[in-house]
């Protein structure tokens, strides 16, 4: 991944944010500088692992929502068919939930690793998160605009029409756009 980020002249510290990465993973910030690093973190349980990922995991969807935790817990258990008082000590990481409900809480947060979420190790998670990364700086994007986008921050946009945008509108809206932030000639000139 080096070489990549070094041969396309990337910065380093904007692909590989501790503090983004650590959100994805549901890892403390320490612990993922420290396997980016390379050090190898203390040893943990699957319980220790569930326990701290079910937690970040809960408080960052009621921060996201505004959300109470008696409301989520209430949702949670509805969907877990348990009561509100062990969806709530399963969201603060005090529970641990058997096999079907460690599934059902992975649909829940809509988690794309499944169970696998809550149970692999910290390298193998932080490596999870990596993976994407690194498929998309070894095939890097053909469509220009999807470039251009990424390039300037932008994580998503809604490009299609609605109502009286025509397709030809809308290809001069994206030239308008296209134009305003590249380089004018003369600029290039000197």
């Amino acid at each position: 991944m080096e070489e990549l980020i070094q041969e396309q002249d990337l910065d380093r510290s904007s692909l590989l944010d501790p503090r983004d990465l650590a959100a994805r993973t549901a890892l403390p910030e320490p612990t993922v500088r420290a396997l980016l690093r390379g050090v190898t973190p203390p040893g943990d349980t699957v319980p220790q692992r569930f326990s701290a990922r079910i937690r970040v995991l809960a408080e960052a969807n009621l921060r996201r929502t505004g959300r109470k935790m008696a409301a989520l817990a209430a949702e949670v258990g509805a969907d877990l068919d348990v009561s509100d008082v062990w969806a709530r000590l399963i969201l603060e990481g005090k529970k641990v939930p058997n096999i079907e409900h460690l599934h059902k809480l992975a649909e829940f947060f809509g988690l794309e690793d499944g169970e696998a979420f809550f149970t692999a190790p910290a390298d193998k998670a932080l490596n999870r998160a990596l993976l994407p990364l690194l498929a998309e700086l070894e095939n890097p994007e053909k469509d220009p605009v999807e470039a251009l986008l990424r390039k300037y921050g932008v994580r998503a946009a809604d490009l299609r029409r609605y109502g009286s945008l025509t397709p030809e509108a809308l290809d001069r809206l994206l030239e308008g756009v296209i134009h305003s932030v590249l380089p004018r000639k003369e600029e290039t000139d000197r």
